[in-house]
């Protein structure tokens, strides 16, 4: 007799493994064979549905929002800071650049796409990178920000039903967004003849309406932000960066 696990489960090992937690680590987590844990996160994240729109939650005959929407919420993150959308292609494709320097974040990134909507997802290594992508007919309908040119040249505005998402799950929404055009930085200051280090996030991007996002996001979750460069973000407080901590740290 086949056994098939509670939803609740399988979506608190996929959200595990998201959050940055090993096959291993989540599978402990949860009780259950590695293998199983690896089957859902990594080889088949959704079950197989019927018809080319099964998984995308803009397509089905009841707009019920995405299965994982902290995936979606990270994943629209990335999208922002260092991905792009080709439609011109027969079938679009989605890619996502990550460095070299930061292997987990290559993971994290493949395994959002796969939780959102991906099938199969390609690595193609490029000079210090790698361009994590997927090819599917839907990722226009769940990225409505794509379009011709640079992301800075063109308005980037949340549809209406991306709002509401957003604001349940701020915190993956700027994992997202630090995980790709941010960092996590030790700070050095001289007081007096004495040096201070102290860590802080930095958030950098030349569309004034992203880091409009990157500001309410911050707003949401109550952790004070300011401006040091027209461009750039800066999260200082001590308080702050202990909150951010929580949803973003360092990349890896």
């Amino acid at each position: 007799m086949l056994y098939v696990h509670p939803l609740d489960v399988r979506n608190r090992a996929r959200r595990l493994y998201l959050s940055g937690s090993s096959i291993a680590t989540v599978a402990r987590a949860v009780d259950l064979p590695y293998r199983t844990v690896w089957h859902w996160c990594r080889d088949r994240p959704e079950p197989k549905q019927p018809g080319s729109q099964g998984r995308c939650f803009r397509c089905r005959d009841v707009l019920n929002g995405p299965s994982d929407p902290q995936a979606y919420a990270y994943l629209l993150g990335l999208y922002l800071g260092d991905g792009h959308l080709v439609t011109t292609a027969r079938i679009p494709v989605l890619r996502i650049y990550c460095a070299d320097a930061w292997p987990t974040l290559i993971d994290l990134c493949e395994g959002a796409m796969l939780a959102v909507l991906a099938s199969s997802v390609q690595r193609v290594q490029k000079k210090g990178c790698v361009g994590v992508q997927s090819y599917g007919k839907h990722w226009p309908c769940l990225l409505p920000q794509h379009g011709p040119g640079k992301k800075h040249d063109r308005p980037i505005v949340l549809a209406d039903w991306q709002g509401p998402i957003l604001a349940e799950h701020p915190g993956h929404f700027l994992r997202g967004l630090f995980h790709s055009d941010g960092c996590r930085v030790a700070n050095r200051v001289t007081v007096r003849g004495k040096e201070y280090v102290y860590p802080r996030y930095m958030f950098i991007n030349l569309s004034t309406d992203i880091m409009g996002l990157c500001q309410w996001a911050l707003d949401l979750l109550g952790i004070a932000w300011r401006m040091n460069r027209p461009n750039s973000l800066s999260v200082a407080r001590r308080d702050a960066v202990a909150a951010l901590d929580r949803h973003v740290g360092p990349k890896s």
